[in-house]
């Protein structure tokens, strides 16, 4: 290994580890180790050259950095399991899209252990999963959230950004796990929910000539990962059955407005939404 070079460790080659790799296997200043429980990706990604090996156990000490980019379970369990063999001054980082349930048990493992661990989550994605759509641009002027164990640190917060500075992140910020959690319930997986839950409309069979636009936005994200959806959905419940909660009696309103034949009430419907609307986008 060519010392002069710093080594990032993945655990996890799918969409969001394999563009992790990609994109700092463009860099000369990178040693990448990468790991994925299939081993068949382990052995594409080595032919391809996105990677200089396979994360070994023995190999995990040589990493200055260490992306998690596995399911929130997955990612504390591998931690807990391999923390002994993290080197002190390492920085690990996790990539899950849920904060609460990963960094609370995180953030103590690392102080056992007296190596570095910053929550993350890059807010960058496709509605295709797996190391085959991985592409070195994916996080190219995207924005990164970060969880750090302490706000007022500004060391860690320069490094952390030189560390993830070859995926070419537009911006990095940083929040708590709490906010985190309630925010993308909102942004993100209430927009999954209401995608996955529209196309189920018995009327869908028959769209294909009539639909546009709004139908290719609505349902985008509706073709999605189950397994890892129903896992951040169910470690975020709380939050995301408040952002149902809301919408249902949102969607009431304008069912009601149809019922009544009220079409004053639903040109106001349409009208306060349209303003909300350019109010937070400009």
């Amino acid at each position: 290994m060519d010392k002069e070079k710093k080594t990032l460790g993945v655990v996890g080659l799918g969409l969001i580890g394999g563009s992790f790799v990609k994109a700092y296997e463009q860099s000369d200043e990178w040693q990448i180790y990468g790991y994925d429980v299939d081993d068949k990706i382990n052995q594409f990604a080595l032919l391809a050259e996105d990677i200089d090996g396979v994360l070994t156990d023995e190999r995990i000490g040589e990493c200055d950095l260490i992306l998690l980019c596995v399911y929130p379970e997955a990612a504390v369990r591998w931690l807990a399991e391999h923390a002994e063999q993290i080197a002190d001054d390492a920085l690990v980082i996790d990539c899950c899209g849920v904060k609460e349930s990963v960094c609370a048990p995180c953030f103590e493992i690392a102080k056992d252990y007296k190596f570095t661990y910053v929550g993350g989550h890059p807010m960058a994605g496709r509605h295709y999963s797996g190391y085959k759509y991985a592409t070195e641009k994916l996080y190219r002027g995207s924005p990164m959230v970060i969880v750090p164990g302490t706000y007022d640190d500004i060391e860690l917060f320069d490094r952390v950004k030189r560390m993830l500075q070859p995926a070419g992140f537009g911006s990095i910020s940083v929040t708590t796990a709490e906010d985190h959690d309630r925010m993308i319930a909102f942004t993100s997986q209430l927009a999954h929910v209401v995608s996955n839950a529209y196309v189920k409309s018995p009327t869908a069979e028959g769209h294909d000539g009539f639909s546009a636009g709004s139908y290719r936005d609505l349902t985008r994200v509706a073709w999605l990962n189950e397994k890892m959806w129903a896992e951040l959905f169910l470690d975020n419940r709380e939050n995301l059955m408040r952002e149902l909660d809301h919408l249902i009696d949102r969607l009431q309103e304008y069912r009601d407005a149809l019922a009544d034949q009220d079409e004053a009430s639903m040109e106001a419907l349409l009208a306060d939404g349209a303003r909300r609307k350019k109010e937070l986008d400009g």
